[in-house]
């Protein structure tokens, strides 16, 4: 398959998302970066002078490097990052007190997210060597079981739910795209929800912050407080919005402002319109990345951009429906959208790779 243009609508979109999260970040992050650094653009100029900048060098370099390069040093990255994932626990390296998700080396990493992209690669690697699906998962399913038993126990002990649901979907994705059966997915979809449910279980304050969804009253200072300003803000913004850089739930009310929150405030100051918007993209995003998979040249390409553009949209619309309160609240960021370098640098690194499949569809 000779090289042609890439999808231009789908590279639109993302860069559409990188300049709408830069504006809103603008706004979001004015009043917290006050108060932290007495400057009221610190977030924005470290997400613009580092973390883009990186994303962007990173997006350029991956969308011309051929997409069948990765199948083989797949195995090699998901250990690299594995790693990565392992090195939150070490004194020093990780976080002292509480979650234990970022390394510090005078920067942060939160290696989650690069062991989510290492893990669609691998898996794309795995399911690709053979036409016969039956017989690739036969052979695939004790690596596969040992990886995600590996990344299931490192994300548990951070700990991050978040995360382990993430990693269930990406898996059950990627084997309904390789061609399983569905009794198959039913079996792994069942044995994975009841895992989370049991791990949610052993935890009070899981099992209190599904009880707040069910019952928002419960606690509405506590553990209910983030998902209530939440929905106040969304509430307060109408069909237009209070205008840009007029929110009030900025202003110390609504925690992960620049964050796992930051959907709110584009509601809050841009309204159901400008929240439209944002979800108008990820529709395109996810369309034109599930359609580059579809016309991919080959099986590998078929199942990685099936996997990039699921994992994408996975995010996306868990962070917008828990934010939403339509689904437990996580701690799932928006993809080039909140604020953090590493989730920037490897989505923009999937959608290199998936311009790059896009290059060679039929």
């Amino acid at each position: 398959m000779k090289n042609h243009q890439p999808d231009y609508i789908f590279i639109f979109a993302v860069f559409a998302l990188i300049i709408f999260g830069i504006v809103i970040l603008f706004s979001a992050s004015s009043v917290i970066s006050h108060e932290k650094f007495n400057q009221s653009n610190y977030f924005l100029k470290h997400q613009l002078f580092y973390s883009l900048s990186l994303a962007l060098i990173c997006f350029f370099i991956c969308q011309r490097i051929n997409y069948k390069y990765w199948k083989k040093i797949a195995f090699p990255l998901l250990i690299a990052s594995l790693i990565l994932l392992g090195l939150v626990f070490i004194p020093g390296l990780g976080n002292p007190n509480g979650a234990k998700r970022w390394i510090y080396l005078g920067f942060s990493i939160q290696p989650f997210e690069i062991v989510k992209l290492t893990f669609i690669i691998y898996l794309a690697a795995l399911l690709s060597k053979k036409e016969d699906i039956y017989q690739t998962i036969k052979e695939s399913l004790i690596p596969f079981l040992v990886v995600i038993g590996i990344i299931s126990l490192l994300v548990y002990l951070q700990p991050n739910m978040s995360a382990l649901m993430i990693t269930f979907l990406i898996a059950g994705l990627i084997y309904f795209l390789a061609g399983a059966k569905l009794t198959y997915l039913t079996a792994f979809s069942g044995l994975a929800l009841a895992g989370l449910f049991a791990l949610i279980k052993m935890a009070p304050y899981r099992m209190k912050r599904l009880t707040v969804f069910l019952h928002p009253e419960i606690d509405p200072q506590g553990i209910g407080y983030q998902i209530d300003q939440a929905l106040l803000a969304i509430g307060s913004g109408g069909l237009f919005g209070l205008g840009f850089m007029h929110s009030i739930q900025k202003w110390k009310y609504l925690p992960e402002v620049i964050g796992d929150s930051i959907f709110a405030i584009v509601a809050e100051e841009l309204g159901l319109i400008g929240a439209g918007i944002v979800v108008a993209l990820f529709v395109v995003l996810s369309w034109r990345g599930f359609k580059i998979a579809k016309n991919s040249s080959d099986r590998f390409g078929y199942i990685l951009a099936g996997g990039i553009a699921g994992c994408l949209f996975f995010q996306a619309f868990i962070n917008i429906a828990s934010i939403s309160g339509l689904i437990p609240l996580t701690g799932i960021p928006l993809p080039f959208v909140s604020y953090g370098g590493t989730a920037l640098i490897i989505s923009s690194i999937g959608a290199g790779i998936l311009v790059n499949i896009s290059k060679y569809t039929k």
